[in-house]
């Protein structure tokens, strides 16, 4: 029988008096990470059995609005990755690539730097 590993990714979200995140830090063992700080970060899991996604979406009160709008921009890009990678649906990717691409137009983002 093949040996197991468990991985463990931690999340720790710092919230005002308002419960307003301040500050979010991530940690991943396995990938040498360490309390690494983010200012942003978007989360989904499979449930299975309701078939549903459940996600979580954080940002802390000083993510500056043109840095969420290329957050947003690169999170759509890799989603179109990912998919491609999950179905091999070469159509429905391009599809996904040519919306990201119009994205990034409609938000002014080509030639910006990150």
């Amino acid at each position: 029988m093949a040996e197991t590993h468990t991985s463990e990714i931690t999340l720790r979200v710092t919230l005002d008096e308002n419960r307003v995140p301040e500050q979010l830090t991530w940690s991943a063992q396995d990938g040498g990470i360490e309390n690494e700080e983010a200012k942003a970060m978007l989360l989904s899991v499979w449930d299975h059995k309701n078939k549903e996604s459940l996600k979580i979406d954080l940002w802390t009160k000083d993510m500056p609005l043109e840095e969420m709008k290329i957050f947003f921009h690169q999170s759509l890009v890799a989603l179109s990755d990912t998919f491609m990678k999950a179905t091999q649906d070469e159509k429905m990717t391009a599809t996904m690539k040519d919306f990201c691409e119009f994205f990034a137009e409609k938000l002014e983002l080509k030639g910006m730097k990150p």
